[in-house]
């Protein structure tokens, strides 16, 4: 280790110390106490992510009162925006996962984080423009703080959009009463999917340890994800000769979107969640979709040849598959798809 990052090291250890004094010196013991556990967990150390005890602490600190959930959330946030170290927003990230992550913890935690800053929304955690430029391993962990913190934010949203968290799912059949609920769904849980494929391309950082338990807790979400994703599509296959034209085509690109993230998922988490079971059932639903599809279409066909030498008088159709200025014709090579301005007949 060079000894400007020795000097660094202990000058973030000295930070880390004299934040903890001032924090014990508020009048306030409860909310003294809050802060001091937050600072624990989120210290500027790299080698290690907050320990099991570091953890339960904040979970036990932010226990009781409204107020003490909201002061334990506004302190871990209020360090997130604060730090320009990339180790210390990830540990933040971390904890804050964790209150969400943890079946048995308070649920006044997870309801105050969940709608931070007043009700909730994209961008809550507000990190899309972090960047720790102290050198080049902590550039690199800055794309992991961004997408940790979009991975989180898809956490919550899930959350709010099937209203049970990830962690409480249901482990029976849970009845969809509409189209319109299950696609909202399925959309959600997709896109947070889309989401974790998206992590940064310096996988080698997992042999850090602090990394390596991000990319598990999130593994374990994107393991409860495919088991809400997998309920959805069988009913959403059951139902697909019944669905009208925006609904089926909506189900076909949500299952196009899966199938593109799955080798960058396989290469992510090393095999782990890999359910081949999942994918199987995805490309079958997907298949019959598309079939559906192009039976429906075939409805919708109207073409009068004229010869194969030129082109062909093409009566102008309603597809509902395909964009306005879309439009269909037989030519000498045979069906194609155009989307141009439409073409005057020949006469």
């Amino acid at each position: 280790m060079s000894l400007r990052k020795r000097l660094r090291n202990l000058g973030h250890n000295l930070k880390d110390k004299a934040s903890v004094i001032a924090a014990s010196l508020s009048l306030k013991r409860h909310v003294s106490s809050v802060r001091i556990h937050v600072l624990h967990a989120t210290t500027h150390r790299l080698s290690a992510p907050p320990s099991t005890s570091q953890i339960a602490a904040v979970l036990s600190a932010g226990k009781g009162s409204y107020l003490l959930s909201r002061t334990c959330i506004d302190t871990i946030m209020d360090r997130l925006h604060r730090t320009r170290s990339a180790t210390v927003a990830l540990k933040c990230l971390f904890t804050l996962h964790n209150i969400v992550s943890e079946r048995k913890g308070p649920l006044t935690l997870k309801d105050n984080l969940s709608h931070y800053p007043s009700n909730g929304g994209r961008n809550a955690l507000n990190v899309s423009t972090f960047r720790d430029d102290t050198d080049v391993e902590t550039m690199e962990l800055s794309a992991w703080v961004r997408w940790y913190a979009n991975v989180l934010e898809h956490v919550l949203t899930v959350s709010r959009v099937l209203g049970y968290y990830l962690i409480n799912s249901n482990d029976g059949t849970r009845e969809v009463f509409s189209s319109v609920e299950l696609f909202r769904e399925i959309r959600g849980l997709v896109d947070f999917v889309e989401q974790v494929s998206h992590a940064p391309e310096s996988l080698h950082l997992q042999k850090i340890e602090l990394v390596f338990n991000v990319v598990r807790l999130v593994c374990e979400d994107y393991g409860r994800v495919q088991r809400e994703i997998l309920r959805r599509v069988e009913e959403g296959g059951n139902r697909v000769e019944d669905l009208d034209v925006g609904e089926l085509r909506e189900f076909v690109r949500c299952m196009k979107r899966l199938e593109g993230c799955r080798e960058k998922l396989v290469v992510l988490f090393v095999n782990r969640k890999r359910n081949d079971a999942f994918w199987d059932l995805i490309g079958k639903v997907k298949y019959k979709g598309v079939e559906v599809m192009e039976e429906m279409e075939g409805k919708w066909l109207m073409v009068v040849k004229k010869g194969m030498n030129e082109l062909a008088e093409s009566t102008r159709f309603t597809n509902p598959f395909l964009e306005p200025g879309e439009f269909m014709y037989s030519g000498p090579t045979g069906w194609r798809v155009a989307t141009c301005q439409p073409v005057p007949t020949v006469g």
